[in-house]
């Protein structure tokens, strides 16, 4: 059989285009092996590919195209639904004329697993045409339109006896076989080129509603024998409505419910449901629920340091679900103490879990003989052995060596597949130890899926949370370090939230390692989350494009620099007059003023223990020349004589650099570090090098890398984003790099837009109204403080936002009443963004009865707190919430007014 492809795209010098697909003669599926596609004309490119009938006898041929840059990038089509199928009595030829699938088109996020298996799930109907499918045909149209209404189909039109002349009274209705709208037509007599165009038909008033908007489409060439032509026409071009949803920001933790045990749980999240389907919100969105258990501690709570990327947290376990009626009596043994956590105002994390840790152990001695034995957990194991395995064994390690610290460990501390199968086999003595995860991890796995089937089956999404790093100290590290750069920690620049920036101690990632085995990892857990979740947000997306890189020898963030970075080297200085001095740049810039300024009356006491002195010039002493070394002296000093400002001002004084060296560099090569003008010593520079370092730090912040950044996002996002059909939002907050949104744009990501973190350096607020269509707005997230909580913050800034937002004339209320909570709640619900997704306290907020009556309590995290204890809990009961008639009632009339 032949092949002859025909695909519609414009392209410019450089670039150039492929086919490849599952077949031995399309390179089965290796995309080094693709077709190359020739230069037909102004609109077509084309291949011709002959297949052997034995290499299409079984199975379906599916296809797609490639776009290779004239720097070597390449570009895959989005979807995977060009799809030639098998049948016995194949024609001679086939034509297939295609058009170019542009992963940023927002339609595709139409076809996305949210958009596909709940919300827009049977929304068309199945028309009953008036004469039965062509048998014998020579065109097949396809086309596809997601946004539908429920008694709509489409239907085509055009010159021709098949298309009817274009008696719209007579439209041929088209067959809906997903993600396609199909019809196949015999054109033998037709006369070409032939002229047509999709339009829309109502079932229910069995009528022609309207056509497509643009020029007719158009079909040439044949209808010969033995010969059928394939138009694949991409989008139906129908007026665009923009469907939009509403949902609710809450970590599972947080919680309440009467049968709750002192923490939210996942059985918890059907009473949200409940919610959310009486109130018209579409979508939950939870943070990350991986296993956090490194220390046993309340340092555990923070939900980004998981020490599994696949295991979920034993804290979100319902021990009653897991208990059944058969082993009640050991869960009610804890009855009172289960009434007395449940009460408390926040978390109390370390109690949670090792009462829930002692009732697990119990009801797995009861119960292992049938659960272990039983087909489904069995099917569970199987599936999730790749890491189920690991983890187990981890947590047995960790608890026998009391630390994750897998480095102190006397044996296992370098992972070996083959040690740890033997480790974990049954045959052991310590299997049950082992075992216990197992058991915990199906139970968990279970109700989790549980709750997102019980969303899905009232029209409601889930969207999950992917962190942008590891924990130093997990499983995920542990079984292959080489995946990630050990030797640094990933962690953000300064901002309004955080001025000396934060380092999360997480190692970096080794893309160019984890991209030898196609983001193995990667594909793996994505396909763990959309075991549970309908969508996801990547936590901090920037790192993709260029993470915030720490030494370890660093404990605050401003201690770091973006990598990869293209660096300034000495030539560079040279070229703009700048008389470079290695020691005055590099190093900590100390004179006797700045002790001054930085220590006051005890200048001398640090000079004295801190400091040397030679040649007349002041350096820190090998004891104390990084941050580490001063954290670990002043944590190993009495309280009394622990002076923590004197500590915090040998930090800054660390930091008091203008360059960062680049470590291995055949030629010197520097990084200028962040917030440069800010230090005392730039200020204590000259006019003229100031003006001149000034210059080249805007242009290696904001110009030079630009370029860079996006070659390094697009080596790694399509690929990830083609592993999942989840619907992807990122977190481009921050420093973003100008190339972000683009990159978010090709790639039909949706961005986050948060109105008091205008991405418009020259905007003070960012108003909803603004928003892209494929984007999330929200007032708030869980690292900032709440709206009622920020409205107290800064007056004068308040006042502005009263003013120039809200549009309010005279003076701002000091507090956030409710009915400003409302107007700002209801700004974002008429917003055009997609989704309008509030945390659950700026919702309740709106009422001032159900609000909390300490806005300075809801705030979940503060993220310049490295130790912060991650324990809010939501202060009203989910049942009592459910019955709040006339708030739920009020809130719905909201969210269908901004058409959501």
């Amino acid at each position: 059989m032949t092949l002859n492809f025909y695909l519609r795209f414009s392209t410019h010098p450089g670039q150039a285009l492929f086919v490849y697909g599952n077949n031995l003669a399309l390179g089965n599926n290796d995309i080094q092996q693709a077709i190359p596609l020739q230069y037909l004309n102004n609109e077509f490119w084309q291949a011709r590919v002959e297949i052997a009938n034995a290499d299409f006898n079984s199975f379906d041929i599916e296809y797609r195209y490639l776009l290779r840059e004239e720097d070597g990038n390449q570009v895959i089509e989005w979807g995977n639904d060009r799809i030639i199928g098998y049948k016995k009595n194949l024609p001679r030829e086939m034509v297939l004329i295609d058009t170019w699938n542009h992963a940023g088109d927002v339609q595709n996020a139409f076809y996305t697993k949210p958009f596909q298996q709940v919300l827009l799930k049977n929304k068309s109907k199945q028309v009953n045409l008036k004469s039965k499918p062509a048998r014998i045909y020579t065109h097949e149209f396809k086309v596809k339109a997601p946004l539908l209404k429920e008694d709509e189909v489409l239907c085509i039109s055009g010159s021709g006896v098949q298309l009817k002349e274009w008696n719209i009274a007579d439209a041929c209705c088209m067959s809906k076989k997903d993600p396609w709208w199909v019809i196949k037509l015999d054109f033998t007599n037709e006369t070409f080129p032939i002229a047509y165009k999709y339009g829309v038909y109502n079932t229910s008033e069995k009528s022609f509603q309207y056509f497509e908007t643009g020029i007719n489409r158009m079909v040439s060439g044949d209808a010969a024998k033995d010969k059928v032509t394939v138009l694949h026409d991409g989008f139906a071009q129908l007026a665009f409505s923009g469907w939009k949803g509403a949902g609710v920001a809450i970590p599972v933790f947080s919680l309440r419910s009467s049968n709750g045990f002192g923490t939210g749980e996942f059985a918890d999240l059907k009473l949200l449901v409940d919610w959310a389907n009486i109130t018209g919100l579409k979508l939950i969105q939870l943070l990350p629920v991986n296993d956090t258990t490194a220390t046993h501690t309340f340092l555990d709570s923070y939900p980004y340091a998981a020490i599994s990327a696949f295991a979920l947290h034993p804290l979100y376990i319902n021990l009653n679900r897991v208990a059944d009626n058969r082993h009640h009596a050991l869960v009610q043994s804890l009855q009172k103490k289960q009434n007395e956590l449940n009460q408390l105002k926040d978390v109390d994390y370390e109690q949670v879990m090792k009462y829930k840790f002692s009732v697990l152990k119990e009801l797995f001695i009861a119960e292992k003989e049938t659960v272990l034995n039983d087909i489904k957990y069995f099917e569970f194991f199987d599936l999730n052995r790749h890491w189920l395995v690991p983890y187990a064994a981890f947590c047995y390690l960790r608890d026998k060596y009391n630390t994750a610290d897998y480095n102190q460990w006397e044996t296992g501390s370098i992972y070996d597949e083959t040690a740890i199968q033997q480790l974990a086999s049954p045959g052991e003595e310590h299997y049950d130890s082992i075992a216990l995860h197992y058991f915990i991890q199906y139970h968990l796995h279970l109700q989790l899926k549980e709750a997102t089937a019980y969303a899905h089956t009232h029209g409601i999404i889930v969207k999950g949370d992917l962190p942008i790093g590891i924990y130093r100290y997990g499983c995920d590290a542990w079984m292959a370090p080489g995946l990630y750069n050990m030797d640094a920690q990933a962690g953000a620049p300064p901002d309004d939230f955080a001025v000396k920036g934060q380092n999360w101690g997480f190692p970096t990632y080794n893309w160019k390692r984890m991209q030898q085995d196609g983001f193995a990892w990667w594909r793996r857990r994505f396909e763990q989350m959309s075991e549970y979740f309908d969508a996801f947000r990547i936590d901090h997306i920037l790192g993709f494009f260029r993470i915030w890189s720490i030494p370890l020898h660093a404990v605050e963030g401003i201690m770091g620099r973006f990598v990869p970075a293209i660096p300034i080297d000495i030539k560079e200085l040279k070229e703009n007059w700048i008389a470079f001095d290695h020691d005055r740049y590099c190093k900590p810039y100390i004179t006797s003023q700045i002790i001054l300024e930085f220590f006051g009356m005890d200048a001398d006491h640090v000079k004295k223990v801190f400091l040397d002195e030679h040649n007349g010039r002041l350096s820190l002493k090998k004891t104390f020349d990084t941050q580490r070394k001063v954290e670990k002296y002043f944590a190993e000093q009495p309280p009394a004589e622990s002076d923590q400002s004197i500590k915090y001002g040998l930090f800054d004084l660390i930091s008091n650099v203008i360059f960062f060296e680049e470590e291995g560099a055949e030629t010197p090569q520097y990084h200028f570090r962040i917030n440069m003008d800010q230090t005392s010593s730039y200020r204590y520079l000259d006019g003229y090098t100031k003006h001149k370092l000034k210059d080249l730090y805007i242009n290696y912040f904001f110009r030079r890398q630009d370029d860079f950044w996006k070659k390094e996002a697009m080596n790694k996002l399509p690929e990830l984003k083609r592993s999942t059909n989840m619907l992807v939002c990122g977190e481009d907050l921050g420093m973003v790099p100008a190339c972000v949104p683009d990159v978010m744009q090709q790639l039909g990501m949706l961005s986050l837009e948060i109105q008091r973190m205008p991405k418009d350096d020259s905007k003070e607020f960012f108003h909803p109204a603004d928003a892209p269509y494929l984007s999330v707005v929200t007032p708030s997230t869980h690292d900032m403080s709440t709206i009622r909580g920020w409205w107290e913050e800064d007056i004068a800034r308040t006042q502005r936002f009263y003013n120039d937002i809200l549009g309010h004339y005279g003076s701002a209320p000091f507090y956030c009443e409710a009915w400003i909570n409302k107007e700002i709640l209801v700004q974002h619900l008429y917003s055009p963004a997609m989704w309008a997704i509030f945390q659950l306290q700026d919702i309740l907020g709106m009422d001032e009865k159900l609000r909390r009556e300490n806005p300075q309590e809801e705030r979940i995290n503060v993220p310049a707190d490295p130790k912060h204890y991650w324990k809010y809990r939501m202060h009203l009961w989910l049942e009592d919430l459910v019955n709040q008639s006339p708030f739920n009632e009020g809130l719905k009339e909201y969210v269908i007014g901004g058409g959501r």
